[in-house]
């Protein structure tokens, strides 16, 4: 073997002896072998594939000194090539030359190009500089032990909605969301709530949806906001059902948009928050985390001091807040302020407020899309959850209801 492997460095060093017919440049990337995990041109066990691979770096590189070596495999990440590669790849690491950075931004440089084209303030750049400087770290609560809630279903069942308007989504991860924490969930369309076919009032916990309500012709929740501001009957049942005191709610994505659009959450302020374009002038869509800050929120203080793992998507996702800092109840932050993984620019790295009373909160990031461990771009290595950290958001909704009815 290792007069073949001499002859072949030959071959292809460029010298002028020996090579092959037409070279003009030296070959200086070496890949052994291809894929040795699927043994189908390789038909050894891991501890051959080590000998030979570690025994052809060091023969080539001594008699080629610019040369990289490369490996490829794992090209599957089925249970069996997760094995070849654990049990292979400390043992042959000290001899491959792949900086995974350099090459990552040599990838990452054509989609930049195109980026640069499509979002503003030269945000492309800042996401290709803080890509690799943004890790998902994650930090679940201490007690979280990843397993369905525990709930009697045919007891204790309160009752939830999803609003929606026509251009909504995501109400059935809602509403699935609430199920599997163990509401009652009714299924609530702005032409019940205009025409009076509903009205709220045996209803303790609301989830207005994301999606892209009218299109977003208005701008985002303008319209819908405007289905309760001018119909009386939909109104009248919103009014009332944020006035009691054994009510929650969510927004979420464009029920953010759409209670931030209709001050819910901050009433009493003269000068109110809003909600407006991403600073890339771009939709974005993409996995991100949030810490959650030390707040008074009934679906989420019990997270306090977590960093999760969440969805967003969204066009007009920087909440946009003319008070100081101290005035509002800022339940989430961004992991690092600086996009991409503040997505919009959001004053304050908002991600999630709550009202002063804790009851009703909004969030740009989709927890709801978020429930489960094959959700999530990325997790914690070696859980094998049914259910991610968000879930106890809801079912602190529910535990509060039930007692306070």
């Amino acid at each position: 073997y290792k007069t073949f492997l001499l002859a072949l460095i030959d071959r292809y060093d460029g010298d002028g002896n020996n090579d092959m017919p037409e070279l003009t440049k030296p070959i200086i990337y070496w890949e052994i072998m291809n894929e040795p995990e699927f043994k189908m041109f390789f038909k050894g066990n891991e501890d051959d594939f080590i000998e030979i691979f570690n025994f052809s770096s060091k023969l080539i590189k001594e008699k080629q000194k610019d040369s990289i070596i490369v490996m490829a495999g794992a090209a599957g990440m089925f249970p069996k090539n997760k094995k070849f590669w654990k049990s292979v790849l400390p043992k042959i690491k000290d001899n491959f030359d792949i900086d995974i950075n350099q090459y990552r931004d040599m990838w990452y440089n054509t989609s930049v190009l195109l980026d640069q084209k499509q979002t503003s303030n030269n945000l492309a750049i800042k996401r290709f500089e803080n890509y690799k400087n943004q890790p998902l770290k994650f930090i679940f609560p201490k007690k979280f032990k990843g397993t369905l809630p525990t709930i009697n279903y045919s007891t204790n069942r309160p009752k939830a909605a999803i609003i929606r308007e026509k251009g909504s989504n995501s109400e059935r991860e809602m509403a699935n969301a609430m199920y599997l924490a163990g509401f009652e969930v009714k299924d609530i369309h702005m032409t019940d709530l205009i025409s009076g076919r509903e009205n709220l009032e045996e209803i303790k916990f609301i989830g207005a949806v994301g999606g892209f309500s009218n299109s977003d012709v208005l701008g985002s929740a303008k319209g819908w906001a405007g289905a309760f501001k001018y119909n009386d009957k939909a109104k009248f049942a919103l009014e009332n059902f944020m006035k009691r005191k054994d009510t929650l709610s969510v927004g979420i994505c464009n029920g953010c948009q759409l209670f931030m659009e209709l001050d819910l959450i901050n009433p009493e302020h003269g000068n109110h928050g809003k909600m407006t374009f991403n600073d890339s002038n771009k939709h974005e869509s993409a996995f991100t985390s949030v810490k959650i800050q030390k707040n008074n929120s009934i679906m989420l203080s019990s997270l306090e001091g977590t960093n999760l793992g969440v969805w967003i998507s969204h066009g007009e996702g920087k909440f946009k807040l003319p008070m100081q800092e101290k005035e509002y109840n800022i339940v989430a932050k961004y992991s690092y302020n600086s996009y991409p993984s503040n997505p919009n620019g959001s004053d304050y790295n908002t991600a999630m407020l709550s009202d002063k009373s804790g009851r009703h909160l909004v969030t740009m990031p989709h927890i709801e899309r978020s429930i489960f461990q094959w959700n999530w771009a990325n997790y914690i290595d070696g859980r094998k959850d049914e259910v991610s950290p968000w879930i106890e958001a809801f079912v602190n909704a529910r535990n509060w209801i039930i007692k306070n009815k």
